[in-house]
């Protein structure tokens, strides 16, 4: 974990943590530093420990991170991201995680090249929403570079990048975001400046994931209270709205986090997430990694699941929602939803403004889905006893299939949005209230 509890103390009979970072030794949060500098005046205490007179400051306190240092996770100890930058003798470079190799291999990549980043984009060493919107922000900053100071070469470059994946609306959103970034400006100064937008972009990233955590808290709370004592709130999720999807936290994971680290007994079912196994390979090894209890699933348990009181809640993450509040996610969430539906199980969707598509209201028919290879269906990938990794096949050759990445899950199908503003109804009307005004074109 990337808080730690440095020191504990007691007042009136009342002991809390001031976390802070691991890596850097600050005070995580500085919406809660003018209260944590209150209460340190207080009780004179100089130490980073604070005895915090009131239930509710221990509570933010808990929830603190580390703008500085921003990464949530480890990994053997070490801090990640998705997709981050460093540098070295005088140069940045770009660097993600090959999320293709996951869980059997931790493989660090470097993308030289706006291509190294299309290609990244396209063949999933990045995915999810978040994560690609990130990774496309920083191609733009490589464009800026390659481009040799022409417009006209720029706006192709970033065209390779658009045409990479179509459904998710953060690609296009960054992609946009770092050209109105650049307007007006001197070519001489295109790198420097969609560097600065891209690492905002993967902070705000992060930022907005966080939140949607501490937004997501209470529901997990209302559930936990009415539970019998020692009984788990079973949260079912879909796909990988992890850490992973994004550059930290995750959407649908985030407010699972949250409750894991405010004591709540939680256990998640996890689908595997046919054909890419995404579930399976990447939700579990995140919440393996994070010492959550959870049990991979085959897609279609779900419904049954649910019918026997097995599912508290769902909460999945999206990758494109419109104005009214249809979500599209990884195939088979709309089947997650009708079943919640049927058996009244709170369904929830869990992400960023950045997902949001003002342009569209409808998303059965207008929302692009992606259809990828055949191979992805017809073969599949794992671990031999010897450690081997290999990729086998499923079907006969020449067995036809269709891999449709993406459905639609209607507006009427969903409990409520859990955004990085708080949660809303799946309306019009409610989502404009509360995120009216965010990355609106």
């Amino acid at each position: 974990m990337i808080f730690q509890a440095l020191r504990s103390c007691n007042h009136s009979g009342k002991t809390f943590f001031l976390e802070t970072c691991r890596d850097c030794r600050s005070i995580a949060n500085p919406i809660a530093l003018s209260v944590v500098l209150i209460a340190l005046h207080a009780i004179g205490s100089r130490c980073l420990a604070v005895n915090c007179l009131r239930s509710n400051l221990g509570k933010t306190l808990q929830a603190a991170w580390c703008l500085r240092c921003h990464c949530y996770v480890k990994i053997d100890g070490k801090s990640y991201r998705t997709v981050w930058t460093e540098s070295a003798e005088g140069h940045v470079n770009l660097k993600i995680i090959d999320q293709r190799r996951l869980p059997f291999a931790l493989i660090i990549e470097e993308l030289g090249s706006v291509e190294d980043v299309a290609v990244a984009i396209m063949d999933m060493h990045v995915r999810g929403a978040g994560c690609i919107g990130a990774t496309a922000a920083y191609g733009v900053w490589l464009a800026a570079k390659e481009c040799e100071g022409s417009r006209k070469k720029l706006d192709s470059l970033c065209t390779r990048l658009l045409c990479t994946r179509p459904t998710a609306s953060n690609l296009a959103w960054a992609v946009k975001r770092q050209l109105k970034a650049i307007e007006g400006k001197p070519a001489e100064h295109w790198a420097e400046l969609t560097l600065h937008e891209a690492e905002r972009i993967a902070d705000e990233d992060s930022r907005w994931c966080f939140s949607i955590g501490r937004h997501g808290l209470p529901l997990i709370e209302e559930i936990a209270a009415a539970k019998p004592e020692g009984g788990a709130v079973n949260i079912l999720t879909h796909c990988n709205a992890g850490w992973l999807a994004f550059t930290d936290w995750g959407s649908a994971t985030a407010p699972i986090y949250a409750a894991h680290h405010a004591g709540i007994d939680v256990h998640v079912w996890v689908d595997e997430t046919r054909p890419r196994n995404q579930g399976a390979r990447l939700t579990s090894w995140e919440l393996e990694n994070e010492g959550i209890p959870h049990t991979v699933i085959v897609d279609n348990v779900g419904g049954h699941l649910m019918q026997n009181g097995k599912v508290d809640m769902v909460i999945t993450g999206a990758d494109r929602v419109t104005r009214r509040g249809d979500v599209c996610n990884k195939i088979g969430t709309y089947l997650k939803a009708l079943a919640a539906s049927d058996n009244d199980v709170p369904f929830y969707v869990a992400f960023p403004s950045s997902t949001l598509d003002w342009d569209i209201d409808h998303g059965v028919g207008n929302i692009p889905i992606e259809q990828r290879a055949n191979e992805e269906v017809s073969r599949i990938e794992g671990v031999l006893d010897s450690g081997e990794i290999v990729d086998i096949s499923l079907l006969e050759e020449g067995i036809q299939t269709a891999n449709y990445a993406f459905d639609v899950s209607p507006a009427h199908l969903i409990t409520g949005l859990i955004t990085e503003r708080g949660i809303c109804r799946a309306s019009e009307d409610d989502i404009k209230a509360m995120l009216g005004g965010e990355n609106e074109p």
